[in-house]
């Protein structure tokens, strides 16, 4: 019994090409939409590619711009077919494609799916990713004299501007590196001396933060020296008084931002797939009722279209038996080829 079937006159048989035909032009304007989604999801990524450790979290904008492209080719191809099928003397070119295209868009629409699922479940590599260049990056953020490195402690201060964050984690990532250039150390100073003396690393640490970890909607100006001494600040508990210093870590800020960004995206993707979906099933129906046209000449008499020839169960038997008899025609392929090889000419020996 066949999946899906439904009985067409000449008259449905037109709406449906025509209703497909207007659905792929919007799915044209879909795969445009998630182009340029992975566009900008791309352009923002390498903005903050300083501070992210590897090019993983690439795989979501770039498999985005792979889906747009392959949608915009899919659907303009599948727009013209539907077009075509209303007349039979052009559809005739198309009918021994239908079958191949389909099963291309099959595993397309299996793609789109994968790439929803993969704008869910990348919060985790992205989490991993951002520690460790956030980390790297706040280490490289005083060799403004390095080249290569220059632009670090610009770019670090320009991110816990915009995102109101500091450091990695929390502020006090700031208290375990040395952020100050030793260019702008007084060497001579007793307590520079003391406290490059007191690190087993050799390295100026100080329980201060750059200025951009600084909130400027505390009414308080900005402590960032000496944020744990108490008696260095008038009127100050550094236990129990709300720091004027963004309490958020950048990568929490910066997790939150893209992981909620590419959530969005993955739901515009689902529903671009649910449509891309109800397209190709849309076309199979087409493609089926315009095949069992029992007169071609005559274009008014009924036809019957459907998903699938058998059921379900039966479809997925006859697959399995397919490949079954495919493994066996490649192994008797091997078993002839091994015995041709073992074979020796006979010698003839004449006394």
């Amino acid at each position: 019994m066949a999946l899906l079937k439904v009985k067409f006159n000449q008259k449905k048989r037109v709406k449906l090409a025509q209703g497909l035909w207007l659905m792929n032009w919007f799915s044209v304007f879909a795969g445009i939409i998630v182009f340029s989604m992975g566009l900008f999801l791309k352009i923002e990524l390498r903005k903050r590619s300083e501070v992210m450790d590897n090019s993983e979290s690439h795989l979501v904008p770039n498999s985005l711009i792979l889906m747009g492209i392959l949608s915009c080719t899919f659907n303009a191809l599948a727009g013209k077919i539907c077009y075509d099928s209303l007349d039979p003397t052009k559809f005739a070119k198309w009918k021994p494609l239908l079958k191949p295209y389909l099963v291309l868009c099959f595993f397309f629409n299996c793609l789109i799916f994968f790439i929803a699922l993969i704008c869910f479940f990348m919060r985790g590599s992205l989490e991993t990713t951002l520690a460790y260049g956030l980390k790297n990056g706040m280490k490289f953020y005083r060799d403004t004299d390095t080249p290569g490195r220059c632009f670090m402690k610009k770019t670090i201060d320009m991110l816990q501007i915009e995102f109101r964050c500091c450091g990695n984690n929390g502020f006090r990532d700031w208290f375990e590196i040395q952020w100050i250039s030793n260019r702008y150390l007084d060497f001579g100073s007793k307590e520079v001396k003391d406290r490059i003396k007191s690190n087993v690393d050799g390295k100026y640490l100080v329980d201060g933060v750059p200025f951009s970890c600084c909130n400027p909607s505390s009414p308080r100006p900005c402590i960032q020296y000496q944020v744990t001494n108490n008696s260095a600040h008038y009127s100050y508990d550094y236990q129990t008084e709300e720091l004027n210093l963004w309490n958020r870590g950048c990568r929490e800020a910066l997790l939150l931002y893209f992981s909620s960004m590419m959530s969005s995206m993955g739901g515009v993707v689902l529903f671009v797939w649910l449509f891309e979906v109800s397209v190709m099933v849309g076309l199979r129906l087409l493609q089926t009722a315009l095949e069992s046209i029992a007169n071609p000449e005559d274009p008014e008499c009924e036809s019957e279209g459907w998903l699938l020839e058998q059921s379900l169960t039966d479809t997925f038997k006859s697959a399995l038996e397919s490949l079954k008899k495919i493994g066996k025609f490649n192994q008797v392929d091997a078993g002839a080829e091994g015995e041709e090889g073992g074979k020796t000419p006979a010698i003839t020996t004449v006394s």
